[in-house]
């Protein structure tokens, strides 16, 4: 059986290194230990999505989640080679609350989509969004991934003088509203964060 201790990862390293371990094995049972409910919570949710059995048990304070792989199991993989997705950030935080948890969650989030199998065509930041695209940022290193991955990116010309960064600019091409629009009338779907 093998052990991936993920105890102190926060949210969504446990999953990715569960999904990654998944992959990598042909079959087997793999025993993911976490710390808390939320990582308990994520993984299970995980496995039983992708249609494997598992079981938690709880051990002085941790939760050892023991997933089983059959030989011919394996990740499930979404084919969206037809679709054309594009991506809106159009804040530096990620929802609204609490500024430090936004800042927190949009972080997770960018580094949650470089580990996601289906990435989008491109990825557009408007408003101060384009902070995250600026010096200063604290996710340059997962945008700089999706863009070596082939993820194209863009911040608003527009908001960038707004906000005083065209000329800090750090990663991706500088475009304008038109470009947007065609982009995101043509797309087969976008989603706005």
């Amino acid at each position: 059986m093998k052990i991936i201790d993920c105890k102190g990862l926060a949210c969504p390293k446990p999953v990715i290194l569960t999904k990654k371990e998944l992959e990598a094995m042909t079959e087997g049972e793999l025993e993911v230990i976490v710390d808390n409910t939320a990582a308990r919570e994520n993984v299970s949710r995980f496995a039983k999505n992708q249609g494997l059995d598992y079981n938690v048990n709880e051990k002085e304070g941790l939760f050892h989640i023991t997933i089983k792989k059959s030989g011919e199991a394996s990740c499930k993989v979404i084919d969206l080679n037809d679709k054309n997705l594009i991506i809106m950030i159009t804040s530096d935080k990620f929802g609204s609350g609490d500024d430090k948890l936004g800042t927190a969650l949009m972080k997770s989030y960018l580094y949650a989509l470089t580990e996601n199998d289906i990435k989008p065509e491109k990825m557009f930041f408007i408003n101060s969004g384009v902070k995250l695209t600026s010096e200063g940022t604290e996710v340059l290193e997962s945008i700089k991934t999706l863009e070596s991955s082939g993820v194209e990116i863009f911040s608003c010309g527009t908001c960038l003088d707004f906000y005083g960064l065209k000329e800090k600019l750090l990663v991706g091409g500088v475009t304008n509203m038109y470009s947007i629009v065609e982009s995101t009338n043509g797309a087969s779907n976008t989603i706005k964060i």
